[in-house]
């Protein structure tokens, strides 16, 4: 083995920022500690959080450079800019410095570390200007050694500083945090990495194509450090030549964008086979399914960009491929084709994440998002079935091969299993089957203004009303959340449960001012109320159930099937509501959902 392999430092340690200025992309920091240090207004304790490899440990030893630095001379005070060259600089550097204790959280979580440290803080420096105690991953521990900590948190000596990093600040009690002077370092952007990146191959003498680093900046997802290590291996695989785009993209397992961009041309075509083969044939290049689906989202998002932003990417090198291709393809789409792709691969990449088989996972998503292709927008499928024998009109893309294109409207919205079946309710709206149809009030006989709406004259024609504006969110939670107190025209009394948003009244109130043009009043009351509108749903569902059990057929066939049990009671006279409302909606859109 020869010396260079054997001294041979990794990028992300040979080019480890030494002072303020070489941090990249926490200029808010910088200029907070800098007018801290030249103003003499140093905290005795600091808390820096963020994702891993965006420089909260460099930014403490900086800081403890900072703090003891004399200068060439040895007479310098705190400054912004260490030298680099006294022995407090050096020895900090080198990691030697007896008064700058450096302690891991993650191997020392008990209450007996934290003792043994705060044992030392009554010694006065031995060498250094300020004692500082830096501890990593601080959130690693205990309750215990917290509560032996806060004391000396609080009133330190004044020759002594804490530094504390963390990747995950909620885990770190109030109670530290309210005694730390907080900094939060922001992932940094892919466009500073690509010119940092660039300058070190640079220094490194290492030709490499422009697209290559603009791969690996973007696979470093904002940490510097990880950017750092990808480029060491880029640079080894390139075994002394130049990196290449192509020798990143098989070192990520990241598919060529020319082939993501046929992949999905495929699947909005609906070719389901055709995608499966191309998917397998990513798959045996090495693409990593998770990433073909990622890259799928990207490119769903940058033909969104692209359509309604048309000089999207322009004057960016890395994106003039795509967006030669991506224009004549975004502009064949349509925007709820688009929006709906997005939602379907949002939650398909969640599904291959965690699946035991991410390609398998993948290819359902691929079968899916086909097999949806010829499905109309939720707003154009209302129009559809407003009117009667309207064929639902075309989403801008070609059926899949197999499907019946005939004249009436999909029963099933997103393609997916799972997702909700709709019935009609009125012109114009549609419903989840299941939900209990709402009382709606004749409309008066002396019409409201224009684009208002009639005042509800009851509770349930409230809950309509929300129904009809399409918001899901709040119509779900006044039907599970919320008990009635009292009703009025204008006036509404209730006591929300613990699962109701704290602001709930106020955005009914608004929303019912907005849509009426009348003042209504929503107050909170602690009386009992009502049950809330679920609960008389499931009321009425035992009953039925009950009544149910009760008639001689049924009870022939439970006696005739034992371990039989009635599962649901449907009432099919007219005008009666179903006995129980599905699931309430979150604000999570799913795939096609109205």
């Amino acid at each position: 083995m020869t010396d260079s392999q054997t001294t041979y430092r990794v990028l992300a340690r040979k080019y480890r920022p030494a002072t303020f200025a070489e941090l990249i992309g926490q200029e808010a920091m910088v200029r907070t500690l800098t007018n801290a240090i030249a103003t003499g207004r140093i905290a005795h304790a600091f808390i820096l959080t963020g994702v891993r490899g965006v420089g909260k440990t460099t930014t403490a030893r900086i800081l403890a450079r900072a703090l003891n630095c004399v200068g060439p001379d040895g007479k310098g005070g705190p400054t912004v800019t260490p030298c680099g060259q006294c022995e407090p600089c050096r020895a900090i550097a080198e990691d030697r410095h007896v008064d700058i204790l450096e302690m891991d959280a993650a191997s020392r979580t008990g209450v007996e570390d934290i003792r043994d440290l705060t044992d030392g803080v009554r010694y006065k420096p031995v060498a250094a200007r300020s004692k500082i105690y830096i501890i990593d991953e601080v959130h690693m521990l205990s309750k215990a050694a917290f509560n032996a900590l806060l004391k000396t948190l609080e009133e330190p000596p004044p020759d002594v500083k804490f530094i504390f990093a963390t990747t995950e600040i909620q885990k770190v009690p109030v109670t530290v945090l309210s005694r730390c002077q907080r900094f939060s370092l922001r992932r940094v952007p892919a466009e500073l990495l690509e010119a940092h990146y660039a300058k070190i191959l640079d220094a490194e003498k290492v030709a490499a194509e422009p697209a290559a680093v603009t791969l690996v900046a973007r696979a470093a997802d904002g940490s510097v450090r990880d950017g750092l290590s990808l480029l060491d291996q880029a640079i080894a695989l390139s075994a002394g030549g130049a990196v290449t785009e192509s020798s990143v993209r098989d070192m990520l397992g990241i598919a060529d964008k020319g082939l993501v961009f046929d992949l999905l041309e495929t699947v909005l075509r609906g070719d389901a086979a055709g995608a499966l083969g191309r998917l397998g044939a990513l798959y045996d290049g090495g693409a990593d399914p998770v990433l073909v689906v990622q890259d799928l989202l990207d490119l769903v998002h940058f033909l969104m960009r692209l359509k309604l932003t048309p000089n999207a990417g322009e004057g960016d090198p890395a994106m003039e491929g795509e967006r030669g291709r991506g224009q004549p393809l975004a502009a064949k789409l349509s925007v709820p084709v688009l929006v709906r792709s997005w939602q379907m691969l949002l939650k398909g990449l969640a599904e291959t994440q965690t699946a035991p088989s991410p390609l398998q996972a993948a290819e359902m998503v691929l079968v899916r998002l086909a097999y949806v292709a010829d499905l109309p927008a939720p707003a154009d499928l209302v129009k559809a079935l407003s009117g009667p024998g309207a064929a639902p009109p075309a989403s801008g893309v070609r059926p899949p091969s197999g499907m019946s294109t005939g004249t009436a409207a999909p029963t099933m919205l997103g393609g997916g299993a799972g997702a909700p079946s709709v019935r009609r309710t009125a012109v114009g709206e549609t419903e989840p089957a299941g939900a209990p149809h709402m009382a709606r009030s004749p409309e008066p006989t002396t019409a409201p203004a224009p684009g208002l709406e009639p005042m509800p004259q009851s509770f349930l024609e409230v809950v309509a009303l929300f129904d009809r504006k399409r918001e899901a969110l709040l119509r779900s939670h006044l039907f599970a959340n919320v008990h009635l107190v009292r009703f009025e025209v204008g006036r509404i009394e209730l006591r929300p449960t613990e699962g109701a948003p704290r602001d709930l009244a106020n955005r009914l109130g608004k929303l019912l001012g907005d849509w009426t043009g009348e003042r209504w009043v929503v107050s909170i009351s602690h009386n009992e109320g009502e049950p809330t509108l679920r609960e008389q749903a499931a009321a009425r569902d035992e009953t039925l159930r009950h009544e149910a059990a009760a008639h001689p057929l049924v009870r022939a066939v439970l006696d005739a099937f034992p371990g039989a049990r009635i599962e649901a009671v449907r009432d099919m006279r007219p005008d009666v509501p179903p006995p129980a409302d599905p699931e309430p909606p979150t604000d999570d859109a799913d795939e096609g959902e109205p």
